[in-house]
């Protein structure tokens, strides 16, 4: 029996398989670095997974366009089981190859996260699209508040275990959206193109302001990007936190990104505006970044860290609504699935730049993120300006 209600579906079947990524992604660093790998190899390893995602991403928002939303997605579900099971054998024996295995894995079917922005896009009005959008990254949010905490004290029985506890649950994810998750009503099969035809992205971009929120997408994601592959590493390092209380500590950012997403941008976004989210937004990420290169002491990084995952969550689900509000129904999916590849180009260069400078200082990439949030501070007023210009 399916779900009358397809955005409370989504909601669930997303939520339930991001608990399993929340439970893998703060464990990485630290498992490579236990395992003796150097920072250069610890990017290489983040970057997997975003370089297969930003080929996939694409590809499978293609492919919902043709064939429909909830195929895409059940195939993406049953790819994550099988790369947490792979999470989990690497650990059994401490094998870095079959680690990357593993994130590669990930990273071609992580890339149908794209089909569920496409799925909330069919089944909410424009004047919806912002709260709508919201509850991928509420998804993320409750993922990463109770995914850390889960993976932390699965580490503490076995090393193994957070890697089947997270191919369980996304087991469970499948299993949920076989049952009840809808084909949106709205959506209608796209006419067959090849899969590297860019004729609609480029027909797309030719809509006001779409090349300045692409940008801000890319150059916000990479900067949060940053923070995510240092953050479990400036803990261990800098602070001498053990697994677990690693995994409190991304429990707790991912309360707060719950928090902004599901009651801040939720609620406010009718009365506040996508334009100002993404202004103000882009600030509080910027002194969040600050916030970590600044911090004395470990009670002052937890009282200030909140803030970044405060300006993210204002600026992430604002942008993704402006992008699907000026892109042609019959192109969601692929313009979507552009707009995460290009987000998980971002993923790919925020590692790169954040490890190496990690190695050189570990206040560093901290300092370079908070630097590029106030560029893009500009920039989020520039798109607001070019808006206004456009509808006058």
């Amino acid at each position: 029996m399916r779900s009358p209600r397809p955005l409370l579906a989504i909601f669930l079947t997303v939520v339930i398989d991001l608990l399993g990524f929340g439970i893998v992604l703060p464990l990485l660093p630290l498992y490579a670095d236990e395992w003796h790998a150097s920072p250069g190899v610890i990017a290489l390893l983040f970057t997997s997974f975003s370089a297969l995602q930003f080929i996939s991403a694409p590809l499978w928002g293609r492919l919902s366009d043709r064939i429909g939303r909830r195929p895409v997605i059940l195939i993406g579900l049953a790819g994550s089981c099988a790369s947490y099971t792979l999470f989990g054998l690497a650990a059994l024996d401490q094998m870095l190859v079959l680690l990357f295995v593993s994130r590669v894995t990930a990273g071609i079917f992580g890339g149908t996260i794209s089909t569920a922005y496409a799925f909330i896009a069919d089944v909410t009005t424009t004047e919806e699209r912002g709260r709508g959008m919201a509850l991928i990254g509420m998804s993320f949010g409750i993922g990463f508040t109770l995914g850390p905490a889960i993976g932390g004290i699965g580490h503490a029985w076995h090393p193994v275990a957070p890697g089947l506890i997270a191919a369980t649950l996304s087991a469970i994810a499948f299993l949920f959206a076989w049952r009840r998750l809808p084909e949106p009503e709205g959506h209608k099969p796209a006419p067959r193109r090849s899969w590297f035809d860019l004729g609609a992205f480029r027909e797309a971009m030719r809509a006001p302001t779409i090349g300045t929120i692409l940008l801000l997408v890319f150059v916000t994601v990479a900067c949060f990007s940053l923070m995510e592959s240092t953050v479990g590493l400036l803990g261990k390092r800098v602070y001498h936190l053990s697994y677990l209380q690693i995994g409190l500590l991304f429990t707790y950012l991912g309360f707060w990104t719950a928090f902004t997403q599901g009651f801040i941008v939720r609620r406010y976004m009718k009365r506040v505006g996508e334009q100002r989210y993404v202004i103000v937004g882009t600030l509080v990420l910027g002194g969040g970044m600050a916030a970590f290169a600044l911090a004395p002491s470990l009670a002052w990084l937890i009282a200030l860290a909140p803030l970044a995952v405060l300006g993210f969550g204002m600026v992430s689900p604002s942008l993704n609504s402006l992008l699907s509000r000026r892109s042609a129904a019959d192109v969601q999916g692929g313009i979507m699935g552009v707009n995460q590849s290009l987000q998980s180009l971002s993923r790919i260069v925020g590692p790169l730049v954040g490890l190496p400078l990690f190695g050189i200082d570990t206040r560093l990439p901290f300092w370079v993120g908070a630097g590029v949030m106030g560029l893009c501070c500009v920039g989020a007023l520039a798109l607001a300006r070019q808006t206004v210009a456009d509808q006058s």
